[in-house]
């Protein structure tokens, strides 16, 4: 699941880019407001989470500006603003949650899981496909009730699949799910994790439309 985390301060920024990539998200950070509004209008990250008290643009200006936009990117503001009022004009600004400083890392998680979820129409923790359940907490996969072990490149693409069941993703949309700033992708590398999942769930799981990308089906056939 690739992230945006944009917080100015260094040492939570790290901490937070840190702790958030061991529990498995993908994590561009930046660290004023600009280049906040920047990215969240180039790339199509799963989620954000926005400091308010940023440099050079204040979170509230960049969330109604992307809001302006017609962005939909799930938006979770972490603050240390925690006055009731400022908590609703945040939440009216179009944020998805807000959340006072300081967090539990694990927390933090949770609730980007659950955002990222209801963006999708996923009302579940878990989520299915055939005889296929993926939990994204636990980052584990089953089939017919069996653990099947995959590398996190691997549970990375098929949790992107399943959360966009029925819609064509293409190449880069996949690319822009697994990597961050900084990690090289190799030319082929969609197909190669696609082979594998193929291999580990099944060749029927995984439908590729010629010209245009790859699409998980509800009906998934084992």
């Amino acid at each position: 699941m690739h992230i945006l985390l944009a917080e100015d301060d260094p040492l939570l920024g790290d901490g937070l880019r840190a702790g958030l990539r061991q529990l498995g998200f993908q994590v561009d950070w930046v660290q004023s407001g600009d280049a906040a509004e920047r990215e969240l209008r180039a790339q199509d990250y799963a989620a954000a989470v926005l400091d308010l008290g940023l440099p050079r643009r204040d979170g509230m200006d960049v969330l109604a500006a992307v809001r302006a936009a017609g962005l939909a990117t799930p938006v979770l503001v972490l603050t240390a603003r925690d006055a009731v009022p400022d908590r609703i004009r945040g939440l009216d600004a179009g944020a998805d949650d807000y959340v006072v400083k300081p967090v539990d890392l694990h927390e933090l998680a949770a609730r980007l899981r659950a955002l990222v979820r209801r963006a999708h129409g996923q009302p579940r923790d878990r989520l299915r496909a055939g005889d296929v359940e993926l939990d994204p907490a636990a980052r584990t996969v089953r089939k017919d009730g069996t653990t099947v072990t995959l590398s996190t490149r691997e549970f990375d693409l098929l949790h992107a699949l399943m959360l966009n069941t029925n819609r064509v993703l293409t190449r880069e949309q996949l690319e822009q799910h697994l990597y961050s700033w900084g990690q090289e992708v190799e030319s082929n590398a969609v197909e190669v994790h696609v082979h594998n999942l193929r291999r580990k769930l099944g060749s029927t799981l995984i439908q590729t439309i010629r010209g245009v990308g790859y699409v998980l089906r509800d009906s998934a056939a084992p």
